[in-house]
């Protein structure tokens, strides 16, 4: 691979990647395994000392699992990565790094309904605290800030929405308060934004989606933009304070710029153990490959299919960035020019009622709970996603009753309307 600024899809197949030193394979190999061999005593030693990088334990980490985090990494411009087993694992293990009992987190209230539902109900049971705001008022962040605040969250994309964020001013209040900003670009993938160009420390993923791409592998991953300054406030004991299991080290001293990376995998990964498994990193590797065709294609779709329903006199709004009348359309362009993603939400005549009777009736759509496949998903989430959340919560995340969200596919646009028309009939 070129080493000189290669292009996105140049690292989208290339990046972390080269031919197997010991079989010449060019797919990099499933190291499927629990453990690695040591050379002696005193390169185990130096291994569980962090004295020197290398493989111990699957858990802890794996030759294809790095390959996977290597190229994350370089497709979000991040300094380094950590996978795990799921999105949500990647979020625990993002704040478990960086909260202690009693902390508590700003984030917005337009979220993956299972985030509100692990920040406001799982979190509590570490005594973590979250506050919620508004992403059209950026000053509601900085009103929910105290002096136990430990980070702000939001999604550059909202899901199920589709609505964009303005990242750099959300970012500018992390910086004035001297809290990283912490965001899930599962729904934009890097391919459409780069959330630490726009002033994020640390970025999220669920990899499940978009950049598996095939909704055939579970598994998520933390990028470390390695921007912010762990060690000025003393608020973030486990990377600035000397660590007892590791004789002593300070982390983020130790380790610069991959210092948050290193701790939520030596003090996280280690002992909680959400690990990605060898043959889902493989999976969602291959995937990967082909996330700028695939994203594309699905951008264009997605405009065709949101344009089409805009129109339809059953659909009583649509809400879609990439739409020119959009109230987000200019977010959009500012910060997603080549495309307003997959996934949106429209409301349509009849509530919660029409919205069940069209889901059930779609016949190329996927009726599941999953964004980011190859193949086009509905989901109504009052009924499914955010059916644990009140009615005015639901709403607040853009859920209401009325509400159908689509995940476009990559299928023939001309199938996709032919398939949304026949199902609005039936209402």
């Amino acid at each position: 691979m070129p080493t000189i600024n290669p292009g996105f899809s140049t690292l989208a197949v290339h990046a972390g990647a080269a031919p197997d030193p010991a079989t010449g394979a060019r797919a990099t190999p499933i190291y499927q395994t629990t453990s690695f061999v040591f050379e002696n005593a005193d390169h185990a030693a130096a291994l569980f000392g962090l004295q020197q990088f290398g493989n111990i334990y699957t858990r802890i980490m794996n030759p294809t699992q790095a390959v996977l985090e290597e190229r994350v990494a370089a497709l979000e411009g991040g300094t380094a990565a950590l996978a795990t087993g799921s999105g949500h694992a990647a979020q625990l293990l993002t704040f478990h790094t960086i909260m202690q009992p009693g902390d508590n987190f700003v984030a917005a209230r337009k979220l993956y309904g299972g985030s509100i539902n692990q920040f406001g109900h799982a979190f509590k049971s570490f005594d973590w605290q979250v506050r919620w705001a508004d992403t059209d008022d950026p000053a509601s962040f900085e009103n929910g800030i105290d002096e136990r605040t430990r980070a702000i969250f939001i999604e550059s994309l909202a899901n199920p929405g589709g609505t964009f964020v303005d990242i750099a001013a959300i970012a500018g209040i992390a910086q004035r308060n001297g809290i990283p900003l912490i965001v899930d670009n599962t729904m934009a993938s890097p391919y459409l934004v780069r959330p630490l160009e726009h002033g994020a420390d640390i970025v999220v993923h669920s990899l499940t989606k978009f950049l598996g791409g095939h909704g055939n592998s579970m598994g998520g991953i933390v990028v470390d933009g390695g921007t912010f300054d762990w060690s000025k406030s003393g608020n973030y004991p486990m990377l600035s304070e000397p660590r007892p299991e590791y004789a002593g080290i300070v982390l983020h001293q130790t380790f610069g710029n991959i210092g948050f990376a290193i701790a939520a995998r030596v003090l996280g990964l280690r002992d909680l153990g959400p690990a990605l498994s060898p043959f889902n990193a493989f999976m969602i590797l291959t995937g990967i490959e082909t996330l700028p065709l695939r994203m594309q294609r699905q951008c264009d779709n997605a405009l065709a299919a949101a344009r089409w329903l805009k129109n339809h006199p059953k659909v009583t709004w649509v809400s879609y960035a990439g739409l020119e009348d959009d109230p987000n359309h200019a977010l959009q362009q500012r910060y997603s020019p080549k495309g307003a993603g997959a996934v949106f939400t429209f409301g349509v005549t009849g509530g919660y009622e029409a919205g069940k009777t069209l889901v059930e009736g779609l016949q190329l759509f996927s009726h599941l709970a999953n964004v980011g496949d190859t193949r086009s998903l509905v989901i109504h989430p009052a009924s499914t996603t955010h059916r644990q959340l009140t009615e005015e919560q639901q709403i607040a995340a853009g859920a209401g009753p009325d509400v159908v969200r689509l995940s476009i596919g990559i299928e023939d646009i001309a199938d996709i309307i032919a398939d949304l028309d026949q199902a609005l009939s039936k209402i």
